[in-house]
Order: C-alpha cells, then structure tokens, then sequence
C-alpha cells in the first residue's frame, strides 16, 4: 500500500478546490435537467400522439446512451459542424440532456399516479388544461417523486467524475492530476474517495428523510 499520510492532507485543498468545480456542474445539469424533464412530461402528458411519440423516442435514445459517449459526441462532434464551446458548457449540455431524460419519466411516473378524476374535477370547476396542471397535478405529482428525484441527484453529482476525460478540472481531475505528480494511487484517491462521501451524504441522508415522510402521510 503506498498511501501517505502527509500527501493525503496536503493534496485536500487541490482536491476541495475541484470539489467546487464539481459541485456547480451538478447544480448546473440539475436545473436544466429538471427544466428539461418536467417540460417533456407535460407534453407527455397532453396525450397528443405526436408529442407523446417525440418524447418517448427522446427519452429513450438519451437514457439508453451512456452519459460518458454522451460526452465526448458533443466535444469531438459539435466542432466538425462549425460548433464551437467551451468544455464546461459541453458538460452542463450532456449532463443535462441525459439527466433530463430520467427526470421525464420521473415525472411522467408521478403525474400518472395522481387519479384522473381530479383533472377532470378541476374542469368542472372551470380550470383550463394549464391550471389543473400547475395547481393540481404537478404539487401532488413533485410530492410523490421528490426520493427517486434525490436519487437522481446523487447519481449526477457521481456521474460528474465523466467530465474529466475532456480536462474539466473537477475533482476527479484534481486526484489524477496529484497521481501523476506525485507517483501516488491511494493517497490522493483516498482523499477523493472522502470528498465525494461528503457531498453524496446529505443527499443520501435528504432521500431517506423524504421517504419517511411519504411513508408516515400514507399512514
């Protein structure tokens, strides 16, 4: 084992400093993965069959992709058509876009769960197709999908560790990067392992409070 104590803490601040880099990813992709998923849901929702077709095939296609292929199609492909961004911005797109796939049938999920009934009630009280949605339906349907949307959560803020391979200085580049330096596995990639348990662990601690909490309503 060639872990060292003294390279172990030295190597936190590097390790922190992309821990930072990491975090805004996440929260980034989060946002407009929740945009995204809840807006494809609504149009999933309208029944229409031409809609309901377009995000079915979507959600398929992005949830069958692995975010890592995800990834280096839009760095490596996007330039060859004339389209040029930022590492960081291919990031929060492919993270997003992938992120948004799985939110959708969340979503979808929740919605469908509500009993139909109050939809058509919220007609009868004069409520048009948006209001019945916006103050019925979607309240009720975020309720019930607030745990698989923490899981969500957690899983994109691991699945940032992606980024690295197109030299985003996340915090898994930072441990490589000391690796590399310092001819050391275990010591930098102990404290990487540290670092992301700090950050997955609210969340974790978060989903189980929410299931609780569904759990003690339905009682």
């Amino acid at each position: 084992m060639d872990f060292e104590w003294h390279l172990f803490v030295d190597s936190l601040p590097s390790l922190l400093y992309g821990a930072r880099t990491t975090v805004a990813l996440a929260s980034a992709a989060a946002v407009f993965g929740l945009i995204i998923g809840v807006s494809l849901a609504l149009l999933h929702a309208t029944a229409f069959p031409p809609l309901v077709w377009l995000v079915t095939g979507w959600t398929t296609l992005m949830r069958s992709l692995p975010l890592l292929v995800t990834l280096l199609f839009l760095y490596y492909g996007l330039p060859s058509i004339g389209i040029l961004l930022s590492a960081v911005t291919v990031a929060i797109i492919a993270m997003s876009i992938t992120t948004g796939a799985f939110v959708t049938e969340i979503m979808r999920a929740g919605i469908e769960s509500i009993d139909r009934g109050q939809i058509r009630a919220a007609k009868s009280l004069g409520m048009s197709w948006v209001q019945s949605m916006r103050l019925v339906i979607l309240p009720q349907a975020f309720r019930r999908v607030l745990p698989p949307l923490t899981n969500e959560a957690i899983t994109l803020l691991k699945n940032t560790a992606l980024v690295s391979v197109i030299a985003i200085p996340d915090l898994l580049r930072a441990g490589t990067d000391i690796m590399t330096w310092k001819a050391n596995t275990f010591s930098p990639f102990a404290g990487v392992a540290l670092v992301y348990l700090c950050l997955t662990l609210p969340l974790v601690a978060l989903n189980a409070y929410l299931e609780q909490g569904i759990k003690r309503s339905q009682r």
